[in-house]
């Protein structure tokens, strides 16, 4: 028998009840804020409720509106990026050296950005026959969606679904690109890193986000590490920065905690129950130099 909710076209109970408060029900408790909610999670997840994977993403997705664009974004310098000048040989040598599917096309400089190339309108061009044609990069640019550094990824995520852009450029003050953020980097902050076959080639574990201050992956290799900072951290006892953090901080640490080794003051961005995801590090002002040439 159909229920006057139903016939009224109202969605079901369940539906109108705010996720939080349908754990509480489940769980038979009402979290006072947002740790206590998180305790709850945790104590769901050893009784067999939850698995460590859903935990970690529910984890991700009450922390992501605390990252701001400019936490995650891949910093200019570091962008694979096409000129608008460029020739259509150079333009194919990116596309095919890179493996991206989508370039920012830059004017006289990088901190201009005129519009989105899509690598799939470049295959027309791929064949010997095809490439003699007359190629103009206008008549093939996408419009550029520009974000602020200080944007929330939750509410860019939403914008992102809405319009269904996959790339942001991001700028600064000035109005100049600082750099780019994807849906995937987005994306990573709830489920973790995204890999695919071209990701071991990338190496962009380490950015640059402004003078003295460096975001690093977890997962970054102690070595790799040392070797961009020019320090002599552990490499026998731990393979990633992560694991070296940790052991610093003698428990798993969260969000906003920090710790210093040799010198250097690691702040977490990111980490759930599971593990540390992002890392804010601030170098000695004697090691800045050494890192800006190795960079």
């Amino acid at each position: 028998m159909t229920s006057d909710r139903a016939r009224r076209g109202a969605p079901p109970l369940t539906q109108s009840i705010p996720w939080r408060k349908r754990i509480c029900r489940l769980l038979g408790q009402e979290p006072k804020d947002r740790g206590e909610l998180v305790e709850i999670l945790k104590d769901a997840e050893r009784s067999g409720l939850l698995d460590r994977d859903g935990l970690g993403m529910i984890e991700g997705v009450m922390q992501v509106g605390d990252l701001r664009v400019g936490d995650i974004m891949i910093p200019r310098a570091e962008m694979v990026a096409v000129r608008r000048d460029d020739p259509l040989e150079r333009i194919l040598e990116i596309a095919v050296d890179s493996a991206h599917s989508r370039f920012p096309v830059t004017g006289e400089d990088k901190g201009e950005v005129v519009g989105i190339l899509l690598a799939k309108d470049l295959l027309a061009y791929c064949s010997e026959s095809r490439r003699q044609g007359a190629f103009n990069i206008r008549d093939h640019l996408r419009s550029a969606v520009f974000v602020p550094e200080s944007k929330r990824l939750n509410v860019l995520l939403k914008e992102f679904r809405s319009s269904r852009n996959h790339m942001a450029i991001v700028v600064d003050e000035y109005g100049s690109a600082a750099g780019l953020v994807t849906i995937e980097d987005v994306l990573e902050q709830i489920v973790g890193d995204i890999e695919d076959e071209h990701d071991h080639d990338e190496g962009a574990f380490i950015f640059k986000r402004g003078k003295g201050e460096y975001t690093v992956k977890a997962r970054t290799s102690v070595e790799d590490f040392n070797d961009y900072f020019g320090t002599a951290l552990d490499t026998e006892d731990f393979d990633t920065i992560g694991g070296l953090v940790i052991n610093a901080f003698g428990h798993l640490p969260i969000r906003g905690e920090r710790t210093e080794l040799a010198g250097y003051r690691f702040t977490v961005l990111r980490a759930d129950s599971r593990r540390v995801h992002l890392l804010t590090v601030k170098p000695p002002a004697t090691a800045e130099s050494a890192a800006a040439k190795t960079s």
